[in-house]
């Protein structure tokens, strides 16, 4: 008998200090952005973007980052790996996550990369267009994968933009193996169809061998197994995984487990930033699902975080979520 995990859920993923700011169509526009996506910048356009910007809120993020403190305001027991720099930003990041109960042990590197930063640009319309300089947690690799800390984990929760460094996919398989002889479990978001799209077969072969638990858009999902219809999609990660919890915006959320399909309403909110809804649901439905409820209302937990957190400006919940979900 494996002994009882004392985190519920660990995150793995871009250790980033996001500053977000609110933006005209007109300022993507000047700078080359694509509305809605994620583009990874260098160190000169970082300082560029940056200094150009008007005023931002810092907080601690990246995907899995924002996840951990959501789970965490849900009353979940929460860890975190992810690599920040020896400087002002990784003080940022380091306070910052600890401050919402997240543990927080990874190593900081020395003399190496600045902490990195995810400038998110938010127009008007409530869309969120994210330029990712990614800087220290590049070298996040197979030595900052802690035993101890993922074998105490109920679920260890992977984010697909750390597929993109090379030692980070070697990370996240040894992660899935010490988790699995730990009897845990592994999950997994897609985070992005552009990130999909530049690492599909590694997505793919990692989603079918080690995957247990897969959190993806209608987008990403389409992308990652190349078909048009959304239905086709949801009976291949179906095959795939023991749970796919497929999010569709105002549609709400298909959750396929086994022979179950779960239909869960989106929640009624009014979109003001939709920074952080994804990692909100992700975050909702774990710390539902490591709390031994069932996949509905792991589904409804999900979409109540994710309501909650585009309701307003950032990707942190400003309500009491626990009251919210009834917990």
């Amino acid at each position: 008998m494996a002994a009882a995990p004392t985190l519920d859920i660990l995150g793995i993923g871009n250790a980033i200090v996001d500053v977000l700011a609110r933006a005209e169509p007109s300022f993507l526009a000047t700078h080359g952005m694509t509305p809605g996506a994620m583009a990874l910048i260098d160190t000169a356009q970082a300082e560029a973007i940056y200094a150009a910007m008007g005023p931002g809120v810092e907080s601690s993020g990246g995907s899995a980052g924002n996840t951990c403190a959501v789970a965490a305001g849900l009353g979940a027991k929460v860890g975190f790996l992810g690599k920040v720099a020896d400087d002002l930003l990784g003080d940022v990041f380091a306070h910052d996550i600890q401050s919402v109960g997240v543990k927080f042990p990874t190593p900081r590197l020395s003399g190496g990369a600045p902490t990195a930063r995810c400038l998110i640009l938010v127009t008007p319309d409530g869309q969120r267009t994210m330029n990712t300089f990614l800087g220290a947690c590049v070298t996040f690799g197979e030595q900052d994968v802690d035993e101890a800390t993922v074998s105490s984990a109920a679920v260890t929760y992977l984010e697909g933009y750390l597929f993109d460094p090379p030692a980070a996919q070697a990370a996240f398989r040894r992660a899935a193996k010490l988790a699995h002889a730990a009897g845990r479990q592994v999950a997994i978001s897609l985070s992005d169809a552009f990130c999909v799209g530049r690492h599909r077969e590694a997505f793919r072969a990692f989603v079918a061998e080690e995957a247990d638990i897969l959190f993806a858009n209608e987008s990403e999902i389409l992308s990652l197994y190349e078909v048009e219809s959304f239905e086709e999609a949801a009976e291949l990660a179906r095959k795939d995984v023991a749970i796919a919890a497929l999010t569709r915006s105002e549609k709400g959320s298909t959750i396929v487990a086994g022979d179950q399909t779960v239909q869960v309403k989106a929640e009624p909110t009014k979109l003001v930033d939709s920074t952080g809804a994804g990692d909100a649901y992700a975050a909702g439905f774990l710390a539902a699902l490591t709390r031994g409820l069932p996949l509905a209302e792991c589904g409804r937990w999900g979409s109540i975080a994710a309501a909650e957190v585009i309701s307003h400006f950032g990707a942190r919940p400003q309500a009491d979520l626990k009251a919210l979900v009834g917990a």
